[in-house]
């Protein structure tokens, strides 16, 4: 059995969100934004925040005056500022950028300093000697500001590679000038695991606590900084959800949940990691980039099973097919309902959903259902709230609070001033049949107002449903204008947001099921309160 090292007496988790994540491409954060997030990695229970470069550009600058004044509490997280060794030939009493790190009034004080060769000698064009001296002054003037410093060794890795002797100078150099901790960059990403340990192992050696700092260009950026932690590294530098310039850097949560989790280290507080999920996705609402699906630990796809023969094993015991509990960190088991789905599947997914499903014949019927209708072109994998409706017709309790018996599209080459598609909606509720007429720029839109105007007398709570995604996918293009169109749509109250599918041989025919289909599930009665099966 492998033997896990040992916890260090005091370790360091380090999220850079805020600075090298910010530097990934079509991510902009305000100061706002910048404070939200914080205030998440805060409730996380990450060590160190890096809010940004002060004086280098003025949405740091503000992000830090914000923070003095007030508008930044944190409970347990320091903020650290991010800056750089003085300027080639200057004083860093007077540098205008080292003055900029102290007026933003941080406990701590993270600078970059060159330690690869060739960058000193091609990027600051100086020499060996004075790139130490700008590395020894800065630090000891900030120390002797009252700053706590860490030296992020750039680009250390290939440096060391190139030239290991002035490597580790720069290491000692930052040691003995009063950095608390020496941090390892793989500025390029293009390190690996195998790597790792002997390079770590020799700047450990200087005497001075290390971390480290990952990018993910060879995919290897997590994988990167646990070799570094097994070779002796207390110090983690990453970022929420693998943010970053290029592939992105080290995904500080799947670090922390891997330290945790596998090692058997208390990073965080269990309260903490079991916020791992809900601080990820909001953050990536802060940020406006999709949260991946397929992110260890806390993506929506990280715990869902397809296969029949993984749900088999899972009824016996989910541990069978999952590597951790995930509600460990806040997410949950999902059960994936397709063509490839077996009996065990879809009774795993019934109880998720509240069904009982445990009549063997039920559950078959139930099951060659759905796979007669994968076969047709539905998908029922992200469409809860269409499978649902599905089971309930097949075990005869779909009361349906509205039935449509008719509706019509007509698009215009002329469009009007109300838009260039007419749809109408003949809708019974109960006795009172009711037909309405819908205006707008695209058909599913003119669909949409006239069902809404026709349910909205009897179902006040119509008003607040709104469709919130709506993604068209050919599946049989191979048959030309005959081709089956897949629809699914995303639609929310406010609360909760359920999914629905309509397949056809026309994008408004399949719009059109998925779009009714959104309406009757959000309007069953036995979803007035927060529902199963909602994502």
């Amino acid at each position: 059995m492998t033997t896990l090292p040992v916890a260090p007496d005091a370790f360091h988790l380090y999220d850079t969100t805020l600075r090298d994540g910010a530097q990934q491409e079509g991510l902009r954060l305000t100061v706002a934004d910048k404070l939200k997030i914080a205030r998440l990695l805060d409730e996380l229970g990450v060590d160190f925040i890096e809010g940004g470069w002060p004086g280098a550009n003025p949405n740091d600058t503000a992000f830090f005056a914000a923070a003095a004044s007030g508008e930044l509490e944190l409970e347990h997280a320091k903020l650290a500022a991010f800056g750089a060794t003085r300027r080639v030939g200057g004083k860093a009493s007077s540098d205008p950028l080292t003055r900029a790190l102290v007026d933003a009034q941080t406990e701590v004080v993270c600078l970059v300093a060159k330690s690869h060769d060739e960058h000193v000698f091609r990027a600051l064009r100086t020499d060996l000697t004075e790139n130490l001296a700008m590395i020894t002054d800065t630090v000891q003037f900030l120390t002797g500001e009252g700053r706590r410093v860490f030296v992020d060794c750039e680009h250390f890795f290939d440096g060391y590679r190139a030239n290991p002797s002035y490597a580790l100078e720069v290491v000692r150099a930052s040691a003995d000038a009063g950095a608390e901790v020496v941090v390892l960059c793989d500025t390029n990403g293009g390190m690996l695991p195998t790597w790792m340990g002997e390079i770590v192992s020799a700047a450990g050696a200087v005497g001075v606590d290390l971390g480290i700092h990952c990018h993910n260009d060879t995919g290897c950026a997590v994988a990167n900084t646990l070799a570094a932690v097994d070779a002796g590294a207390m110090h983690v530098q990453g970022t929420m959800n693998g943010h970053g310039e290029r592939t992105g850097n080290a995904d500080l949560v799947t670090v922390m949940a891997n330290l945790q989790l596998k090692y058997g280290w208390s990073v965080v507080p269990h309260q903490n990691l079991a916020k791992a999920t809900s601080i990820s996705h909001a953050v990536a609402a802060v940020t406006h980039v999709a949260p991946n699906a397929r992110q260890p630990y806390v993506g929506h796809s990280a715990f869902a099973h397809k296969a029949g023969l993984h749900a088999s094993a899972i009824k016996v015991d989910a541990n069978l097919y999952q590597h951790t509990d995930p509600t460990l960190v806040g997410n949950d088991m999902r059960m994936l309902v397709s063509d490839m789905a077996g009996r065990a599947n879809i009774q795993l997914k019934g109880d998720e959903l509240g069904f009982d499903l445990s009549d063997r014949e039920v559950a078959a019927r139930i099951t060659d259902r759905v796979k007669q209708r994968e076969a047709a072109g539905y998908s029922y994998e992200s469409a809860d709230a269409s499978f649902e409706l599905l089971l309930r017709d097949e075990l005869g309790e779909l009361e349906a609070p509205f039935a449509v018996q008719k509706w019509r599209v007509l698009t215009s080459s002329e469009p009007t001033d109300e838009g260039d598609s007419e749809a109408t909606v003949k809708v019974a509720v109960g006795d009172r049949v009711t037909s309405r007429v819908g205006e707008a720029f695209g058909p599913l839109s003119a669909l949409d107002i006239a069902l809404r105007q026709a349910l909205t007398p009897a179902f006040e709570a119509v008003e607040g449903f709104e469709l919130i995604d709506y993604k068209v996918r050919i599946i049989e293009m191979g048959h030309g204008t005959d081709a089956i169109v897949r629809v699914l749509i995303d639609t929310s109250d406010g609360d909760r947001t359920w999914t629905t599918v309509g397949v056809g041989t026309n994008v408004v025919e399949a719009s059109w099921e998925a779009l009714h289909d959104a309406y009757l599930w959000g309007l069953l009665p036995h979803h007035a309160a927060e529902p199963a099966g909602v994502r």
